[in-house]
């Protein structure tokens, strides 16, 4: 396995630059960086330091830094030590520049502006905190998505993840012998989505679960034919009710949200 120092600058967070790099490493096999991120720097002093770190673990250099007399100044000392460096925005930034015609501004952190599309992402976020699991179910409505699935379909991560993008999401658990709430089946607004599951891979993450809480039991909460009864019912509900259905077996929280940011577009289109 090959290790190397990587070292991630960022004049603001650092999530852009993280999130550019562990992107492209997973393309990679067997490949370990050290990882050293060096956030909020902004300020020639600030720079030292980053460059003498680079100097005690020489390597890549990667970084998101919209200054140009910073950025220079991080691309003089990686030539000076002879460490490759790659400016993440600059290309992309030129190329907005030409197309549009005009100049962008040179301020770090512009993307975490407290502005209209940062508060509707707090609102959207205490708004999945207090619909989930199937609370407060009376005002359903304001809901831009609602999510229905049997437990650890990732309903509640998905609704976190879908916040964190300014979507009002709430999620209602399918559980044996417990009605879903009325109001789900009368909902206008939202978009309600079915969230299912491999039964088996359903009953090992249910029995992980499990032993997580000290709880070796046999229930029907992790017996296959239990909960492959619980998956068939689930799929002839959102049948029933032409509900869409996201397969999250082998998806990750971001691609079942990104599943679903889609449905919602085609279905405004649709509408529009």
């Amino acid at each position: 396995m090959a290790d190397f120092h990587l070292h991630l600058i960022s004049d603001a967070t650092g999530e852009t630059i993280q999130s550019v790099s562990r992107a492209c490493l997973v393309q990679f096999e067997n490949v370990a960086p050290v990882e050293h991120l060096w956030t909020l720097v902004r300020t020639e002093r600030q720079v030292e330091k980053v460059i003498a770190g680079i100097e005690r673990s020489p390597g890549l250099v990667m970084f998101t830094v919209v200054d140009e007399a910073i950025r220079a100044q991080i691309q003089k000392a990686c030539r000076r030590l002879g460490v490759p460096c790659v400016s993440v925005l600059q290309p992309v930034m030129v190329a907005l520049g030409h197309f549009l015609k005009a100049e962008g501004h040179s301020e770090p952190g512009r993307q975490h502006a407290l502005d209209t599309e940062y508060y509707a992402r707090i609102a959207a976020m205490d708004y999945a905190m207090a619909h989930d699991d199937g609370q407060a179910t009376w005002n359903l409505e304001e809901a831009d998505v609602v999510l229905v699935g049997v437990s650890r379909t990732s309903k509640t991560p998905t609704c976190i993840y879908l916040a964190n993008r300014g979507v009002k999401a709430a999620n209602i658990p399918l559980v044996t012998g417990v009605p879903i709430p009325d109001e789900v089946f009368t909902l206008k607004r939202p978009l309600v989505v079915g969230l299912t599951k491999d039964s088996k891979s359903l009953v090992q993450v249910r029995r992980n679960r499990l032993r997580m809480l000290n709880n070796d039991a046999e229930t029907p909460y992790a017996d296959p034919d239990s909960v492959e009864e619980e998956v068939v019912q689930a799929k002839r509900l959102f049948t029933k009710h032409g509900w869409p259905v996201i397969d999250v077996t082998r998806r990750s929280i971001e691609e079942t949200a990104a599943a679903i940011l889609q449905l919602r577009t085609q279905r405004l289109e649709a509408s529009a």
